[in-house]
């Protein structure tokens, strides 16, 4: 009962939308957009979801964890806030990680059953993604 007391601070910023937010950094097409958002947004953002068991411990300590972890990789709500040499280079590992299927990570789509993507979700993604790191080669 003890460990109930510590919690540590939930992921959020009350729906505000940063300006160096991928959303609107680029123009994304609002099916890729919904995609990102429900599959991962809640570990690669500064605003997640939180579940019912956001506040039970030690359920929370992993999802701190796992939450910060992801961030370090990739934070879609700062991507405007890195050079474009890098974000082309998350651009294709965002699409290599969809067709790998090593995202989103298997353990969160057990209790996250709406991250599962489908086949046509993830040709979606890996398309926009790699277009939109190829318009950004060329460009720079």
């Amino acid at each position: 009962m003890a460990i109930q007391l510590y919690q540590p601070a939930l992921n959020v910023n009350k729906g505000q939308v940063d300006k160096t937010d991928f959303a609107k950094v680029y123009t994304v097409p609002e099916n890729v957009q919904n995609i990102l958002q429900n599959a991962c947004y809640d570990c690669h953002s500064n605003n997640t979801k939180n579940t019912w068991y956001s506040n039970i411990q030690p359920m929370a300590w992993m999802m701190k964890r796992h939450i910060d972890n992801g961030k370090e990789k990739l934070n879609f709500s700062e991507f405007g806030s890195i050079s474009s040499r890098r974000q082309i280079s998350k651009l294709k590992g965002i699409a290599n990680q969809i067709k790998d299927d090593e995202m989103p990570l298997a353990s969160y789509k057990i209790m996250h059953s709406y991250a599962k993507l489908s086949k046509e979700q993830k040709s979606l993604i890996m398309d926009w993604m790699n277009k939109k790191a190829d318009s950004l080669s060329i460009e720079n």
